[in-house]
């Protein structure tokens, strides 16, 4: 444990704890996954005007988690964080207030500040655990995504027998709730406790934003935008996406969500331990091999062909039925856990002393995701008109990433290597270590030497 740390009771309550109350985070952040499709009803709104109002604590969830990193790291993760839940449970209750489109908006900026939790809890738990625990560590709490599930499971049948505005009651509660235990139960994390004993101050935010200018962490940001603004931007979309394309009704939505929003969680915690056993680096190749088939395959539109036989037309119809379609969201949710761990494995390892900084701004870029996505999917729908146009989307982003992470790996490893860098027309030839004269001969028998005044 980092600091000289031996309290392991202390240690464990704080990454149990941590977790627990990123998860009611969480449940209160993505809340209007499901009143929101009440909401819409009830104010009659397009698919571009429910996925701002869903995208819209996404947002404020986002912007803040910069700051309250660091202010975690100057000032200590557990203030910060209780701090964090008691204000989303007022904003929260408040939201039971609104009775307009705009004044949904509104409330939905406040409830997004409980999405701040994630950078703070990443900084508060790395500082408990040294470099080798960290990536299975920070999987367990990354875990808390599970919230988006518990939202899922139980707000649909608390809207269904009390309405929607009992749901918000009951998420403001638990946050309160929450907020209390964490406080009565946590400790300051060692690097605090340890800095207030020797009376140093905190390093000032202009150092803490130094990092900010390498590239490399711009593209871990990118990385997150998938894994993790994908994650968050499906898990608000699926329920309408069911409702709409299969007809259910909005409890059964709701569960079916939930199958894609707890192994996007809880398989995080085994995208921590493959990240520190095989390497954050082998495992976001995983993430995004395995990410780019799936978002291929939910890419392709129901389609309906005729072609011309030689008996007359034939005609058929290609459509994901529902089943397949469970199944591949099931599978893209545990790709995107397995990345959502490993980008986060990377930022103790290369910015020790900055991970609240760093981790910030990744969080941010990543929940922006959640929060332009959704917002996305229903102008692709509004304008192309076709429902799975959201993981055509997907299927774009997730390319780009790969091939900029497979750019960038190459170049680091010719800096590492030069010799990469050096022309390997034939390797074979240059392992023999043949004479040039001779060289030439076998290459002019191989049918590849090129032309030139000895070849013939």
């Amino acid at each position: 444990m980092t600091g000289g740390v031996t309290d392991h009771g202390a240690q464990s309550r704080a990454l149990w704890l941590s977790t627990l109350s990123f998860t009611v985070c969480f449940a209160a952040w993505t809340i209007f996954s499901i009143i929101g499709v009440q909401i819409k009803k009830d104010l009659n709104l397009t698919d571009t005007q429910f996925g701002l109002l869903v995208g819209t604590p996404i947002l404020t969830g986002s912007l803040i988690r910069l700051v309250l990193g660091i202010w975690a790291d100057q000032y200590g993760g557990r203030i910060v964080n209780v701090a964090v839940m008691v204000t989303a449970a007022i904003a929260t209750w408040l939201l039971t207030f609104a009775n307009s489109y705009s004044t949904f908006l509104l409330a939905a900026l406040g409830v997004g500040i409980a999405g701040g939790s994630f950078s703070v809890g990443i900084t508060y738990v790395s500082k408990w655990f040294p470099k080798e625990k960290q990536g299975t560590a920070l999987g367990i709490f990354g875990a808390g995504n599970v919230g988006a599930a518990v939202t899922k499971f139980l707000a649909p049948m608390v809207m269904v027998h009390y309405g929607w505005t009992m749901v918000a009651n009951f998420w403001a509660l638990g946050l309160l709730v929450m907020a209390a235990v964490f406080w009565f139960m946590t400790l300051d994390d060692p690097e605090l406790a340890e800095r207030r004993k020797s009376g140093k101050k905190p390093e000032p935010m202009s150092a803490m934003l130094k990092p900010l200018g390498n590239m490399q962490v711009w593209r871990f940001s990118l990385y997150y935008f998938f894994v993790f603004g994908g994650f968050v931007a499906l898990a608000l979309w699926l329920p309408r996406y069911y409702v709409g394309v299969y007809g259910l009704d909005i409890v059964t939505a709701g569960l079916l969500g939930a199958a894609y929003s707890i192994p996007g969680s809880l398989f995080r915690i085994l995208g921590g331990t493959l990240s520190d056993r095989y390497g954050a680096r082998k495992v976001m190749y995983w993430t995004f091999i395995g990410s780019l088939i799936c978002t291929f395959l939910l890419s392709y539109p129901a389609t309906h062909y005729v072609v011309s036989g030689i008996k007359g037309p034939i005609e058929f119809t290609f459509a994901l039925g529902f089943v397949p379609f469970m199944v591949l969201t099931f599978f893209l949710g545990f790709f995107m856990s397995l990345g959502k761990a490993a980008v986060y494995k990377h930022i103790p390892v290369y910015y020790p002393g900055r991970v609240g900084a760093v981790g910030g701004i990744v969080g941010l870029i990543g929940g922006l995701g959640g929060f332009v996505l959704p917002i996305a999917f229903g102008f692709l729908n509004d304008v192309i008109g076709v429902w799975t146009s959201c993981f055509m989307l997907m299927f774009v982003i997730v390319a780009v990433s790969l091939a900029w992470m497979h750019a960038a790996i190459r170049a680091m490893e010719k800096q590492v290597h030069p010799e990469l860098t050096k022309p390997r027309d034939l390797p074979e030839l240059e392992a023999l270590k043949l004479p040039k004269a001779r060289s030439r001969k076998a290459a002019r028998v191989l049918g590849v030497a090129p032309a030139g005044p000895h070849t013939s």
